[in-house]
């Protein structure tokens, strides 16, 4: 099954990724990069970005590429929230519309694969993989 454990948890959960969204959309770092474990892990399957450990150079990467942007709109539908106890899983999937500031604009479709720890009764990612599954330009600059 997809979804198992309590739903309060899985609510949680949800709401941890709505979260993160959220601050991607309104650019703060702060909020973002408190949806994170101290050691967790970043894995972004794409070049030049594999893998970031630790919440303060997480947070620091996303600043470096979201500075790039005029704008980013995200928002995660998901395929499965499994907790057990402390720690849980899941998948979501992302949908995106950008604007760079060179004036490309983009939608991009991508997974997460996430792992998930409760610390001080809040929700927090211990790890999130991310794959892009697509990706289209719908204006080039210039």
């Amino acid at each position: 099954m997809a979804f198992e454990g309590p739903t309060e948890d899985r609510l949680a959960i949800r709401e941890l990724v709505d979260s993160y969204g959220d601050a991607v959309s309104r650019y703060d770092a702060t909020a973002w990069g408190a949806n994170w474990c101290e050691d967790s892990v970043w894995t972004l399957n794409l070049p030049g970005l594999d893998r970031v450990v630790g919440r303060t150079d997480i947070v620091a990467l996303w600043r470096k590429a979201m500075a790039e942007y005029e704008y980013v709109y995200m928002v995660a539908s998901p395929g499965e929230i499994r907790v057990a106890g402390d720690r849980a899983a899941g998948r979501f999937y992302t949908s995106e519309l950008t604007r760079l500031k060179t004036g490309e604009e983009q939608r991009i479709v991508g997974r997460y694969e996430d792992e998930y720890q409760k610390l001080a009764g809040r929700w927090l990612f211990k790890s999130r993989n991310y794959k892009m599954v697509h990706i289209q330009t719908i204006t080039k600059p210039g």
